[in-house]
């Protein structure tokens, strides 16, 4: 399964849009909220989520309905005054060893709290008027009671690829990655842009490389703090790189076998992404082909 993936909840979105079916389920005594640390997961000693009782909320908190299991309710909360910028790193060595032991769906549930949690915390003034908003909606929108607009968390969609040339694929590798790491290339999407054209364009202002004939593989929501990777391959004209120090530290061309034996965990030129981020994944779907 796809990292972030398989959030075995409900999303409830009747009950977002019924302010009494919320407060019932807000008064629910089965309803179980999801404990964090800022921004970061607590893990009980069984290596799994913890959840506790709408009781040990504080009393300022918002909660915001994550969704149902078996008709229970489970929550996330925000804290008024809670800065995302207070939080720790957004990516740090701790969160990613977390997440690596964390089941897929679990990790799908942190991701949507911790998306929302992040975007109540950026997005507390009305980008149409500058008032101060309101959270609604079991916490997945804002309102303006100024001017009345509507705020919805924003979902950033962002390309991730591989350029393919006579049986290899390029990978890249970004600056201040770990010691040895390379992986597929990634860029946001821009206005007025299709995914393919995204890929492309990415590809050469990153690589030099030009691409044609881009394939969708799978996507995968990202937390970090709210993005949507899309997983594409792209066939290259060439395999001569021209590369952008700005973005990369280094390129390289590898061959599938290569590939295959760096994901069955031997020794090679390279250290391969996490298995719960997709470009593992990616990488994984092209060295079978």
């Amino acid at each position: 399964m796809i990292g972030f993936t398989g959030n075995t909840l409900d999303r409830a979105d009747d009950l977002r849009h019924d302010p009494a079916a919320f407060a019932a389920a807000a008064g629910d005594w089965r309803a179980r909220w999801l404990r964090l640390d800022g921004l970061m997961p607590e893990i009980g000693g069984d290596g799994r989520l913890v959840w506790t009782t709408l009781a040990d909320l504080p009393d300022d908190a918002v909660p915001i309905l994550l969704g149902l299991a078996e008709g229970r309710p489970h929550f996330a909360a925000f804290l008024p005054g809670f800065q995302a910028s207070s939080a720790p790193a957004m990516r740090s060595p701790a969160l990613m060893a977390m997440l690596a032991n964390l089941a897929p769906g679990e990790a799908a549930i942190y991701a949507a709290a911790r998306s929302l949690i992040d975007w109540h915390a950026r997005h507390g003034f009305c980008a149409n008027c500058g008032a101060a908003t309101d959270i609604y909606r079991a916490g997945w929108a804002r309102k303006c009671p100024s001017c009345a607009a509507e705020h919805f968390p924003r979902v950033d969609p962002v390309v991730i690829m591989i350029a393919e040339h006579d049986g290899r694929a390029l990978l890249g590798r970004g600056k201040n990655w770990p010691a040895g790491r390379y992986s597929a290339l990634a860029g946001f999407l821009q206005p007025g842009e299709s995914v393919e054209e995204a890929v492309a364009r990415e590809i050469e202002e990153e690589s030099g490389v030009r691409v044609r004939d881009v394939r969708y593989i799978a996507s995968q929501p990202w937390p970090f703090p709210s993005s949507l990777m899309i997983a594409c391959v792209a066939t290259a004209d060439d395999d001569a790189i021209t590369l952008d120090t700005n973005e990369l530290e280094d390129a390289m061309w590898v061959p599938r076998a290569m590939v295959r034996a760096v994901l069955a965990g031997e020794e090679g030129p390279f250290l391969p992404p996490p298995p719960y981020a997709i470009a593992y994944t990616l990488l994984t779907e092209w060295a079978k082909e």
